[in-house]
């Protein structure tokens, strides 16, 4: 089946189902991606990539103008990895000479390190169910069945927008959904949510001459802590100081959205202070997203925030075998939802499996942690960085 990447990631589904793996991968984005490479690297070879799409899909599919907030930097010569970077000694700062790449760009960076790596990817394969036998996973396909001793889920998040938030919510347009904001019409725009993805459309829009206005429950614009999974980036406050933003785009923090409604063309938001605002025009919603672990729940006990409850190897504390990477993961207080955070956990994977595997790792384990990619003692996690 050829594809777009050039026809390098077409393995043949019939050859796959006809042995069982050591490892099976779920998700060939930048977990899924960065995860092979540290299971290649810690000496794990009979491994395979599935995506329900393409190497790096979900990047693709984000809004043309949108934007890394991590920069971009080449700095791997004095052995500090590219914020950005899912791999050790890859910078693709310094391959694409870019500083905030957009989703289209970081995409093709995923495709060029598949090709270089040549990765075992099987493209276009939705995974329907997964369960355990004994001591096999069963990946069953529209096509078949795949089989493995281990299954690391790393489908992401990007692809399933949270459209269940309020009385009304699926009124809204969600942000994950605009191919292009200068394609959108109309003067008058409602965003609800005020986090990187609302910010990040009421910049573009601004710009664009729209009149806009952002409600969100809390105040991350504002926010007094220094971890970036709960106050805005550099970035995005870098953009919010623009003279159009702060002409054409109005705040409103600590403010509840109760519902959305639609009547004669014209929809109506109404907060929880009572105020109604109004407008022709489709609201946005920045809600975040329903992560992709919700279709691997019964392989994981859940915390109390609903996550997967992980072993101190990302490991299903039920289902032997059963790993996660990505977003998702979570320890304790702690929150790996940024490519910086979770990639210092794809060793961790990657050394467990492969010493279940009776492979020697020492050498694997001591170059990750060399390079910051072996994130193995939380305390040194949730520290507030502050000057005196």
């Amino acid at each position: 089946m050829p594809d777009d990447t050039g026809g390098l990631f077409d393995s043949s589904i019939q050859e796959n189902q006809a042995k069982t793996y050591d490892v099976i991968i779920v998700g060939a984005g930048a977990a899924g991606i960065g995860v092979a490479i540290a299971l290649a690297d810690a000496g794990v070879e009979n491994f395979l990539i599935v995506d329900r799409d393409t190497v790096g899909s979900s990047f693709s599919s984000w809004p043309d103008e949108t934007r890394f907030i991590t920069p971009s930097f080449p700095s791997n010569s004095i052995g500090m990895l590219d914020l950005n970077s899912i791999a050790v000694g890859v910078s693709p700062g310094y391959s694409m000479k870019i500083e905030h790449p957009t989703g289209a760009e970081f995409a093709q960076h995923l495709q060029d390190l598949a090709r270089y790596f040549k990765l075992p990817i099987q493209e276009n394969t939705d995974i329907k169910v997964i369960e355990k036998q004994q001591d096999l996973f069963y990946l069953t396909t529209d096509e078949g069945v795949l089989t493995s001793t281990n299954v690391i889920w790393a489908a992401g998040e990007y692809q399933y927008p949270n459209m269940d938030v309020f009385l009304g919510s699926e009124l809204c347009r969600h942000t994950a959904t605009v191919g292009n904001y200068a394609s959108l019409e109309g003067d008058d725009f409602l965003i609800i949510g005020g986090y990187e993805s609302g910010i990040d459309a009421a910049y573009h829009l601004s710009k664009l001459n729209k009149k806009v206005s952002v409600f969100d429950m809390n105040n991350p614009w504002d926010s007094t802590t220094s971890d970036p999974s709960v106050s805005l980036s550099v970035f995005s406050f870098e953009r919010m100081r623009s003279p159009n933003f702060h002409k054409k785009t109005e705040l409103f923090p600590g403010t509840q959205v109760n519902s959305v409604t639609l009547d004669n063309g014209v929809y109506e938001l109404e907060t929880e202070d009572g105020r109604r605002f109004h407008s022709e025009v489709q609201p946005l919603l920045a809600g975040g997203f329903s992560g992709s672990h919700n279709f691997v729940s019964h392989l994981f006990e859940q915390r109390e925030d609903s996550f997967p409850l992980l072993s101190e190897c990302d490991e299903s504390t039920v289902v032997p075998g059963m790993y996660l990477c990505g977003p998702s993961v979570r320890h304790d207080g702690h929150v790996f939802c940024f490519i910086y955070k979770y990639r210092q956990r794809f060793g961790i994977v990657a050394n467990a499996i492969a010493r279940s595997l009776g492979i020697e790792t020492d050498e694997f384990v001591k170059n990750y942690r060399s390079w910051g990619m072996y994130l193995d003692d939380l305390s040194c996690c949730g520290q507030e960085c502050l000057t005196c």
